[in-house]
């Protein structure tokens, strides 16, 4: 299976565990800094407009001791990483504006990826955009495409309420 399936698969299980894309971002940003040796500081384009409950999850789920803003935890001790979780922090801090522009050359490299191994274009991939909403609709049924999408994504729900509102009125 390709690692972009594996991400998908891995995000369908998580939301059929309840677990919400936000607190399945905190488990593996968390699980990235324990895996680092050294780390004084980190800063967290926090995916939830709710800046200090996102820094909240990965100061939580961290094993390593940190320190956010707005986080009321023990007292700072040796070895504590400072954490900083805003929204929008790409804006604000250019080694996260910086991370910004890496994933979004990864994320748009594995797009095509995809749309090559499906030997046909899908589009952007974002919900905005007209051609992965097309591609989406008339690709329902195909099993080679279906692996890439993931299921509890609120487009792939509105076309498939399109797609019964459709089959209602024949």
């Amino acid at each position: 299976m390709r690692r972009s399936t594996l991400w998908q698969a891995r995000i369908n299980n998580a939301r059929r565990s309840n677990i919400s894309l936000n607190e399945l971002e905190a488990i593996c940003v968390s699980r990235l800094i324990d895996s680092l040796e050294e780390v004084d500081a980190v800063y967290l384009d926090s995916p939830d407009v709710i800046q200090e409950r996102f820094g909240a999850r990965i100061s939580i789920l961290s094993k390593k001791p940190m320190k956010g803003l707005g986080i009321k935890k023990s007292a700072k001790k040796e070895g504590t990483i400072k954490m900083i979780s805003e929204h929008k922090a790409d804006l604000k801090y250019p080694v996260v504006s910086a991370a910004s522009i890496i994933a979004k050359v990864t994320r748009d490299r594995e797009i095509e990826n995809i749309s090559q191994a499906l030997g046909f274009d899908i589009g952007s991939g974002y919900a905005s955009d007209d051609q992965t909403i097309e591609v989406i609709k008339d690709n329902l049924n195909n099993p080679s495409f279906m692996p890439y999408v993931r299921e509890y994504w609120k487009t792939m729900t509105d076309i498939r309420q399109l797609k019964m509102t459709e089959f209602l009125k024949k």
